[in-house]
């Protein structure tokens, strides 16, 4: 005997809704990765907005002042920096084969073919750099989204707090404040950690002489977000240049490589992270490699702010639903 199954109209209208705004929200989905990335931003820049508006500076000039200082040093340095790299990194990926070749001598390599599938790098990121500071408007639309939401933060939290209880209100005004905070941090310490092994390692290679010194040391800067693995991975195309120098100078770079990291470790790490929050370097590494999968180089780059996210939504769950 077969059982009827009633799907009452409450289930179906549900059931719709939920798969209406799943479509709806994939749809903007670039949006919101906008949105996302202010928030980050914001989350940096709030507490020197907040600190200068606690001097009786208005919030508007508190933020116009933060972009002018920061975004106009970070571009005037990207001005600086880029060409310079760029003719680097063409050079580089066009030597390498030939470093290779006098490294390993011994292998059986086709180092024409090896060459032919490397030199379109050069040309990819050029292409690249282009696209970059030609997609104007996606920079422009994330400045104006962090600016409206460092401005309008406030108005934001009652405007929420009109629309749900004043309990629910407290609660999730109480975690975007901890996400808030957390994420602040870990970009600021994150920041400062790339700037100071980026700068180290560039004059310890220039004091070695090695060659490409720049592009090495801008990839150890931007490298040192990956814990234990960033460091290593940054380390052997340094260490190869100096092989196909003498044996020494590739020892003397590995020997750097290895101070640097171990000198960062143990003295500044602790005092740049004191205040920030840091996720054990297993997690860490997990998440980036989840994020790689499901989303390429957006997805690394968003994994450990999505799991500060995911960490604080259920640490305040859980301690709600035992209290």
């Amino acid at each position: 005997m077969l059982n009827k199954i009633e799907i009452s109209h409450r289930t179906i209208i549900f059931t719709a809704m939920f798969i209406a705004v799943i479509w709806f929200v994939f749809q903007i989905r670039e949006i919101l990765f906008l949105l996302f990335i202010s928030f980050i931003i914001m989350s940096a820049l709030r507490p020197i907005v907040d600190w200068l508006e606690k001097r009786h500076i208005p919030s508007v000039i508190s933020i116009l002042f933060m972009y002018i200082l920061v975004f106009g040093v970070f571009g005037i340095s990207l001005v600086g920096t880029i060409p310079s790299l760029v003719v680097q990194f063409v050079h580089l990926t066009q030597a390498f084969p030939s470093f290779i070749s006098r490294v390993i001598p011994y292998w059986n390599v086709d180092m024409n073919a090896f060459s032919q599938q490397i030199a379109p790098l050069s040309q990819n990121l050029v292409k690249l750099t282009v696209g970059i500071f030609s997609n104007i408007i996606t920079i422009v639309t994330v400045l104006v989204f962090t600016f409206y939401l460092l401005l309008e933060r406030k108005n934001g939290e009652q405007l929420f707090a009109s629309f749900v209880s004043e309990e629910m209100a407290k609660r999730v005004g109480r975690v975007v404040k901890n996400i808030e905070q957390r994420l602040g941090s870990w970009v600021q310490g994150q920041l400062f950690l790339m700037l100071i092994i980026g700068v180290v390692s560039y004059i310890g290679l220039l004091l070695l002489k090695i060659d490409f010194a720049l592009p090495l040391a801008i990839l150890a800067g931007l490298l040192e977000i990956v814990p234990t693995i960033g460091p290593i991975i940054s380390a052997i195309p340094a260490v190869i240049i100096g092989l196909s120098m003498t044996p020494v100078t590739a020892l003397l770079v590995a020997l750097l490589f290895f101070l640097i990291h171990q000198s960062e470790n143990t003295l500044v790490v602790p005092f740049v992270m004191k205040k920030s929050v840091g996720l054990p370097p297993l997690l860490t590494i997990i998440a980036l490699m989840i994020g790689g999968k499901l989303a390429g180089i957006a997805g690394v780059v968003l994994a450990v702010p999505v799991v500060l996210i995911i960490q604080e939504i259920l640490h305040e769950y859980f301690n709600t639903e035992k209290a």
